[in-house]
């Protein structure tokens, strides 16, 4: 199957969004070793991917706020099928169909935004003075050279950590150590961002009950940060500055979301946990020092019930009054008093 659309659309939105910067006045004159207008057509060629994801982003929120709803019930049928591992997976792909809940949607953003990635990084990496085919995907000649000699603090854009210095020199790069370095630079910002953007909603979240969700979790937690650190100096610079634009957007996007509809409790709530009491109960209730339930302390131990108190005595009444005749503590009981009349 041909990409070749994939390609036509990226290039349309990149080259739409470079026009309006140029229109408006920013110039395409290196300013601090940086061409602006193809770094906020870059920037905006996000913002455009993103807010047409963003149904789907809503959708990923509530297929997780769902799964997070079965934990209860998955729980039961591990305990249930415990041993059984084929008829525990096909009990719980019953209760996700039943329940109407879809595991990988939580994962269906990440798969749309690929396409998008790959067809970037062919857009980007075709940008050499070499290449005959300049006016491909809807280019003119004069943007593809543009293009071709756009730079982020003097590192070409189509530059990869993996260049040779001859491959940089073709690009028009003055300093092969310096692109390696503002290159080697972005791709840490890159692992450290998508860390932090599984690593945000996890930890509103929570981790899975489901074996099979929490092996999705922790491939997206390690898995992809740490293959970024090989797969990287792959990534032509412009790519790079893509994939870091996104997961700041993801980041900010996440909190907003997160914190306009928060999880529910039961997210965060480890399993055997018990509520605590009412601070007003006891004084609805009228009593004075009611007895208190057995409760769970930090880290979930029980605590123990508090021991009764005894009775506060009133050593002025018991005193002897002025007069009296004082009573022999010898004496083992004290005399009864006479009846009146």
């Amino acid at each position: 199957m041909s990409l070749d659309w994939i390609y036509y659309a990226i290039s349309w939105i990149l080259l739409r969004w470079h026009a309006l910067w140029d229109s408006i006045g920013i110039s395409e004159d290196r300013v601090l070793g940086t061409n602006w207008s193809w770094i906020l057509a870059i920037v905006f060629l996000v913002v455009t991917l993103r807010v047409i994801l963003f149904p789907v982003f809503v959708k990923q929120i509530k297929s997780q706020r769902a799964m997070q709803a079965l934990q209860p019930k998955v729980k039961e049928l591990q305990e249930k099928h415990k041993g059984d591992r084929e008829t525990l997976q096909k009990e719980m792909m019953e209760l996700y169909r039943t329940e109407k809940a879809n595991p990988l949607m939580g994962c269906l953003p990440m798969f749309l935004q690929i396409p998008v990635f790959l067809g970037l990084f062919h857009v980007l990496r075709r940008l050499s003075p070499n290449n005959d085919l300049k006016t491909l995907y809807g280019w003119t000649e004069e943007q593809f050279r543009s293009a071709a000699e756009a730079a982020l603090f003097t590192a070409p854009l189509p530059g990869q950590f993996g260049h040779s210095d001859s491959d940089l020199a073709q690009l028009g790069a003055s300093n092969g150590v310096t692109v390696k370095i503002i290159a080697g630079v972005l791709v840490l910002i890159m692992m450290a961002t998508t860390y932090l953007t599984s690593r945000q909603m996890i930890l509103k979240t929570g981790w899975a009950e489901d074996p099979q969700q929490k092996m999705i979790q922790r491939l997206m937690l390690y898995g992809i940060p740490a293959s970024l650190l090989i797969s990287g100096a792959l990534f032509p610079i412009g790519v790079v500055i893509y994939w870091v634009v996104n997961n700041l957007f993801s980041l900010a996007q996440q909190q907003w979301v997160l914190r306009k509809f928060p999880p529910p409790p039961m997210a965060n709530a480890k399993t055997g946990s018990s509520a605590r009491p009412a601070s007003g109960a006891a004084g609805k209730s009228g009593a004075k020092n009611p007895v208190q339930p057995a409760t769970r302390g930090l880290f979930g131990r029980k605590q123990a019930e508090p021991e009764p108190q005894s009775p506060v005595v009133d050593t002025k009444a018991l005193a002897p009054k002025p007069g009296a005749k004082p009573v022999n503590p010898k004496k083992g009981a004290r005399p009864a008093s006479k009846p009146k009349g």
